[in-house]
């Protein structure tokens, strides 16, 4: 397997492999609890998505996923990526089978985690997400989780062409006809600027936001009390999809809460209200208004789990 770009980096930066809880196994059925609210659960689904600067649509892995993990024992690194591999697969996730595959969900167990990000922001800093400037990626590369994920997505627009989500790239260029005084450049045009094919309309122009690489970075002594199961699924649902709010401990069972202050219980593993939201992302129209995008996940966990 190709090592990821920010994992090769982090050879520099090695540690001794650390041992989490026991891994057990995830359970096949998950017991949900919580409410039978229609409203509640739009505000979950409210709170767990944001639609990204660019495309402005809700963010899904396009392209296969091809999952590393470093820093824990061989046995736990061969759980996470399994179990990674296998929420995907459950909920319609594109997978990468090939055993060469281009690592594009680098998991790092360390125990200097701003440092690690620290390094990414010095040497690959769009693989932090999108910023419009330095301010913003300075509050972009603070850790302030002991699980946490950073997001790089990309667009595809309506004949599939994939360009990545950074700042100045938005819509097509700018020409400008120039009469006096620029004849060396009879023309302007904005840094970075792209053109994009799309239907024009506002319920669906074709539009696609993708993740293009997606870090997950836990800090192992300060997740003692967890089993590798219980940080396996929580990576997981990390990988998979962008949670907006992780740090909000929610009403309807989701294994979010299992590291989110003043939740009354822990979970055991990723409930089956997460797996619902997981399969309504990947089976929601990736080219429609991001409004509608969460109508269509709220329906899917409605209809799998009968209104909760």
């Amino acid at each position: 397997m190709r090592r990821g770009l920010v994992l090769v980096a982090m050879m520099l930066l090695a540690e001794p492999a650390y041992a989490v809880g026991s891994a057990g196994k995830a359970p096949e059925s998950v017991t949900v609890t919580g409410t039978r609210s229609h409203q509640v659960i739009q505000d979950f689904v409210r709170k767990f998505t944001v639609p990204t600067r660019v495309a402005g649509k809700i963010t899904r892995w396009g392209e296969g996923i091809c999952p590393q993990t470093v820093g824990l024992r061989p046995s736990a690194v061969r759980f996470i990526n399994d179990r990674l591999r296998a929420v995907a697969k459950d909920v319609g996730a594109p997978v990468n089978g090939h055993a060469n595959c281009v690592v594009n969900i680098e998991i790092v167990f360390t125990t200097t985690p701003q440092a690690m990000i620290d390094h990414v922001r010095e040497k690959r800093p769009d693989l932090l997400g999108y910023a419009d400037n330095h301010d913003q990626l300075a509050t972009l590369a603070e850790v302030v989780r002991p699980i946490q994920a950073w997001y790089s997505t990309q667009t595809r627009d309506l004949r599939g062409n994939v360009y990545l989500d950074v700042a100045h790239r938005k819509g097509l260029p700018l020409v400008v006809p120039c009469f006096f005084g620029c004849e060396d450049d009879p023309h302007i045009y904005p840094p970075d600027a792209i053109g994009t094919n799309s239907t024009g309309t506002r319920l669906g122009d074709g539009m696609r936001s993708e993740f293009h690489h997606v870090i997950v970075v836990a800090d192992p002594t300060k997740l003692t009390d967890y089993s590798v199961g219980q940080l396996a699924d929580y990576i997981a649902l990390m990988a998979l999809s962008q949670v907006a709010t992780p740090d909000a401990c929610q009403p309807i069972a989701s294994i979010t809460n299992l590291l989110a202050p003043g939740c009354a219980q822990t979970p055991d593993a990723i409930s089956a209200t997460d797996l619902a939201y997981l399969r309504g992302l990947y089976r929601m129209h990736a080219g429609m208004d991001w409004r509608i995008q969460r109508h269509e996940i709220v329906s899917e966990i409605e209809q799998e789990a009968g209104g909760l």
